[in-house]
C-alpha cells in the first residue's frame, strides 16, 4: 500500500465513523486509528474490503481483546463479490459454467472472514441492508457436509436467513466480510 493510498483509506474510514456514530456508539476514532497503526496488515484488508464495494466500518468492540470489529456496511451486497459460489470444493464441484471464485476463497485472500448469522443479525440491527442483494454467511459444518450453505438478506422490513447448494451463485449475491483490528 503506497502512502498516498493509507493516508486516503484513513480518511474514508474516518469520515464514515463520524458519519455513522450509531454503529458505535461509546468508541473514540483516535483508539481505532492507534489500533491501525499498531497493526498495517490489517488495513491492507480493509483497503481490499474498500476497493470492492464493501464500505467497512466499526460496528463494535472487543473488551476482552481491545480488538475493533469491522462489518461492511454498504447498503447492498458489495459489488465487487458477486457472483461467486460459497467455497473450493464447490466452485470446483461444477462441471459446467464455473463461477469466476468463491466467497470463502476470496475471504482468505482478502483476510477477512463471512459474517456469521449471527453477525450478520446484529448487522441488520444497525440499518436496512440487502434489500435488492444477498449475501453469503458462515455455514454451520452440518449444513455444508450435506452440500448446502446458508445466506440472508431484508425483504418486506425482516431479516430472512436461506439456504442454496454451495455451489449455486447469482450476479445479486455476494458476502459481507468481518475484521478484528
Amino acid at each position: 500500500m503506497t502512502a498516498k493510498q493509507h493516508d486516503e483509506l484513513l480518511q474514508v474510514l474516518k469520515t464514515r465513523f463520524e458519519q455513522h456514530p450509531h454503529r458505535h456508539a461509546g468508541l473514540r476514532w483516535a483508539d481505532v486509528e492507534a489500533r491501525l497503526a499498531a497493526q498495517p496488515d490489517k488495513l491492507a484488508s480493509l483497503l481490499q474490503m474498500e476497493n470492492t464495494g464493501g464500505e467497512p466500518d466499526v460496528v463494535g468492540h472487543d473488551p476482552k481483546t481491545g480488538a475493533f470489529i469491522f462489518f461492511d456496511c454498504a447498503l447492498e451486497s458489495p459489488r465487487g463479490r458477486r457472483s461467486l459460489c460459497y467455497d473450493r470444493e464447490a466452485r470446483l464441484s461444477r462441471k459446467h459454467n464455473q463461477p469466476a471464485g468463491s466467497a470463502l476463497e476470496m475471504a482468505a485472500a482478502m483476510g477477512v472472514e463471512l459474517l456469521t448469522e449471527e453477525q450478520y443479525r446484529a448487522l441488520q440491527q444497525l440499518g436496512s441492508f440487502d434489500t435488492k442483494t444477498s449475501s453469503w454467511l458462515q455455514t454451520p459444518p452440518d449444513i455444508r457436509k450435506l452440500g448446502g450453505a446458508i445466506f440472508g438478506d431484508r425483504r418486506y422490513d425482516r431479516v430472512f436467513i436461506y439456504h442454496n447448494g454451495a455451489d449455486s451463485y447469482y450476479a445479486a449475491r455476494g458476502f459481507r466480510g468481518c475484521l478484528k483490528v
